[in-house]
């Protein structure tokens, strides 16, 4: 049995030694490829393929290179945990021979497992280098060649040349055609390849152009009968045919063409361009009927009109025209290798065509969002990207041909076609977002609440992002380009001596996301199945269930850092400066913080509790590390932050327990019986079912008021959240007891003297008014309010008695008023003072009724 052990030791020790073998990086034809590599770079003489072909060569070592890095970890991470295990070497002295033999050792030991690292390390650093070079270099040939001042189309000495290599180009075919039909072997082949490519032909024409048609009916019988998100999705899968079936009949005739062995070569490249050229044609007219759709159904993706998307829909088939023309026209110019005159003159129609095409696109997508923000008060984020979008096309619309006119031809085709093909991309991702809002639909059956729904618009985030790759890539940007950025994303950054790669933030949160579920099923089975078998109250048991919860996301952190490889101690300087920042920028969150722990272990409030904060007063709903929230007697929450509960002065009404007491305040008129008062009000408390009976409720005589004689009922509650139904009780049996006693509950009321009243009505001079007027116009007024009481100090005047004396004095007020008419004018100054003197209000009534 050992020795089979020692057997299976040996074989997995000899494959291990095979793959370090196999992974160690053959460092002599390294040098090979990175010394041509410096002599192509240096020279900057070979092709663009050539670099290309050069540079993924040396991303090939480079990986292999970064591989080698790695293949010591293990060892080296031992041999240093060894090291540190021996201590500091002393300062002064020696240490132990066998101490110093075997710092020796692990240091011959490091250094030799360290070798092939940093052999790898600086091979890797060459050969990342050496692919910087050659991207720059590629990148300024790209430049360059954008950049170039060629031969300008609109010049009509170059017209002829390109007319004439066009017709010699169709002339080469029919002669080709005539030649090849002249030979009695390529008519031979012709014949017996005939019913094949016959039907072929036949069938490759009705698909082009019936096809489509077909498929559009079909359609448009699926949506028209229900606006469901099952028929919409039915039909987005029916209406790719529209594009399928036309470029299958395409690839057909293009076959079909080919089995007869007639066209030569220039008929075969041409033959061998139409399915693309017609993918191109029929997709830009599929997105046009996406993003311009014919019926009324279905909400278009712009506001527009009917008529507006007919003219939308027609745009997008005359880019798809522009499209369709220009891949057989390239494919000619390659094959010929015909001149930049001949290219240019040929091409310049087409930019043209589309820079109209695009400038009349773009004031429709101006238009949709201008009649949006008729019916809207502020504009959407889509909207302001449409309109921006929108006037780019425009500019686009009429710089591209203007630079292609001038000469700058490449400037001009790298504006209007990757301005088509984003106007495609942009498209084809509204139809994608449209997608994901009828399947959310289809499962929710909620398309009313679809716009303000986070799953579509979290999908329509994650298409927008996946798509970048494809703008960069229709803007000029090389694919090697794109797998540099993947290779600079998946290598990381480093923190210290740990590198931080995407696979280690993987590992981080599916690690951390699976310890925070399990913290919450934990949570959960605390609160529901162990907690509440305990003697501890609601408010211990959240406090357990909260602290548990706040460990575990604590534990959950430190598991994931760890799972992830990142050394700790790494960001040891990281934490320590960002703690100054915490102390100076988040002291409030964290004064809040370590409240909201001192809240769940003194517990002084509870969820559930019934407390009062400053001018607040409800019931705790929820206590969470930062804040508390308080749900009001009207219903509505009220934030607390945690500090202002331990530093502040908190009332909790209910803490321990729902006894507390009540206190009802009671008037009586002066004169009343105040022992019998004392009795009736003793036996209203104590018929309360609410009130305890030990200690007893107590009748306060609290004293003689302004307006009645005082009372106070205070009971104590055996539960103090029902004090309003009790209170409001105890009114109802006080006012039925005191009015079957006879016991008045007296109301304050004033009564109002005026001095000189008579200055209210004018100057002397004018006629004293009558009737109705004069009686309207009495300066004397009783009026009833409250404050004291005055004119009767031992009893509340009735209000008969209060109109009598009314009326009394209105009548020697009117006396008063003809006397003082003859007076001369010397008493007409004091009237006024005197009217100055008594506008002093109730100050000045009191001293007139004096």
């Amino acid at each position: 049995m050992l020795r089979l052990f020692s057997l299976c030791l040996v074989f997995i020790a000899g494959l291990a030694g095979a793959a370090l073998a196999q992974s160690t990086p053959d460092y002599d034809a390294w040098e090979t490829v990175a010394a041509r590599a410096e002599a192509a770079v240096e020279a900057s003489q070979a092709s663009n393929t050539a670099l290309e072909s050069l540079r993924a060569e040396l991303a090939n070592w480079r990986e292999q290179f970064q591989d080698a890095e790695a293949a010591n970890t293990a060892p080296i991470a031992a041999v240093n945990a060894q090291i540190a295990a021996l201590g500091a070497k002393p300062e002064e002295g020696e240490e132990p021979p066998d101490t110093a033999r075997q710092r020796a050792e692990l240091n011959t030991r490091l250094n030799e497992l360290k070798s092939p690292v940093q052999r790898a390390e600086v091979a890797f650093s060459r050969a990342d280098a050496l692919i910087q070079q050659i991207d720059q270099t590629l990148r300024d040939r790209q430049t360059s060649e954008l950049l170039e001042l060629g031969p300008t189309p609109l010049n009509p000495v170059n017209w002829p040349p390109a007319i004439e290599a066009v017709v010699d180009y169709f002339y080469r075919i029919a002669v080709d055609l005539r030649t090849n039909w002249d030979k009695e072997t390529s008519r031979g082949e012709f014949r017996r390849n005939l019913p094949v490519s016959g039907g072929l032909f036949l069938l490759a024409i009705a698909l082009v152009l019936r096809g489509r048609l077909w498929v559009e009916l079909l359609v448009t019988s699926v949506e028209e009968r229900g606006r469901t998100a099952e028929r919409w999705l039915a039909g987005l899968v029916v209406s790719l045919g529209q594009i399928i079936l036309p470029v299958v009949g395409l690839l057909l005739f293009s076959a079909a063409l080919q089995l007869t062995q007639m066209l030569g070569t220039r008929g075969d490249v041409l033959a061998k361009s139409l399915p693309a050229a017609g993918f191109a044609f029929f997709a830009a007219r599929w997105l046009g009927g996406q993003i311009f759709p014919r019926g009324e159904t279905f909400v278009s993706p712009l506001d527009l009109d009917r008529s507006a998307r007919t003219q939308g829909r027609f745009l997008a088939s005359l880019l798809g025209v522009v499209l369709l023309l220009r891949a057989p026209l390239h494919a000619m110019a390659r094959q010929l290798d015909w001149s930049p005159e001949v290219v240019n003159v040929l091409t310049f129609p087409l930019l043209v065509l589309a820079g109209v095409a695009l400038a009349r696109m773009g004031q429709l997508m101006l238009r949709a969002t201008r009649r949006d923000n008729a019916e809207e008060f502020e504009t959407d984020f889509r909207g302001r990207v449409i309109s921006l979008l929108s006037r780019g096309v425009i500019v686009v619309a009429f710089a591209g041909p203007a630079f292609a006119g001038i000469g700058y031809f490449n400037a001009g085709e790298a504006l209007v076609f990757p301005t088509i093909a984003t106007l495609m991309l942009l498209g084809l991702l509204a139809v994608l977002q449209r997608l994901v809002n009828e399947i959310y639909i289809l499962f929710t059956r909620n398309r009313d609440g679809v716009n303000e729904a986070l799953t579509p618009v979290l999908a329509g985030f994650a298409l927008a992002v996946a798509s970048l790759p494809a703008f960069a890539l229709i803007w000029g940007a090389r694919v090697t380009d794109l797998t540099e950025l993947w290779a600079r994303f998946v290598e990381g950054f480093t923190v210290g001596d740990t590198r931080v790669s995407p696979t280690d933030f993987m590992t981080f949160v599916i690690v951390f996301g699976i310890c925070y579920v399990a913290t919450r099923l934990l949570q959960t089975a605390l609160r529901s199945q162990v907690l509440p078998k305990t003697k501890l109250d609601p408010g211990g048991q959240n406090a357990v269930a909260a602290g548990v919860g706040y460990l575990g996301i604590f534990a959950a952190g430190l598991i994931a850092v760890t799972s992830a490889g990142v050394d700790l101690s790494a960001l040891a300087f990281v934490a320590g400066a960002l703690s100054l920042g915490i102390g100076f920028g988040l002291q409030n969150i964290v004064s809040n913080f370590v409240s909201g722990i001192i809240l769940l272990i003194e517990r002084p409030i509870s969820i559930g509790d019934w407390i009062e904060v400053g001018d607040q007063m409800g019931y705790v709903r929820d206590i969470s590390v930062r804040s508390t929230r308080i749900e009001t007697f009207d219903r509505t929450d009220v934030i607390v932050p945690n500090a202002d509960l331990v530093s502040g002065t908190v009332t909790n009404w209910t803490r321990g327990n729902l006894v507390g007491r009540i206190i009802v305040p009671v008037g009586v008129a002066y004169g009343s019986d105040t022992r019998k008062v004392q009795a009736l009000l003793q036996d209203v408390a104590e018929a309360q079912p609410m009130v305890l009976l030990n200690p007893p409720p107590y009748v306060l005589f609290k004293g003689f008021g302004a307006d009645s004689v005082d009372f106070e009922i205070r009971a104590i509650l055996r539960d103090v959240t029902a004090i309003l139904d009790v209170q409001t009780e105890m009114n109802h049996q006080i006012s039925e007891r005191f009015a079957a006693e006879g016991i008045e509950i007296p109301f304050a009321q004033r009564d109002i003297w005026l001095r000189n009243p008579e200055t209210l009505r004018g100057s002397p001079s004018d006629p004293p008014r009558s009737g109705a007027g004069a009686d309207a116009a009495e300066p004397i007024t009783p009026t009833s309010g409250s404050g004291a009481q005055s004119g009767s100090p031992t009893r509340a005047e009735t209000k008969a008695e209060a109109e009598a004396r009314a009326r009394e004095d209105r009548t020697q007020t009117s006396r008063k008023t003809q006397g003082r008419q003859h007076l001369e004018a010397e008493d007409l100054h004091r009237s006024e003072d005197a009217a100055d003197d008594g506008s002093d209000g109730s100050a000045g009534a009191e001293d007139g009724a004096r």
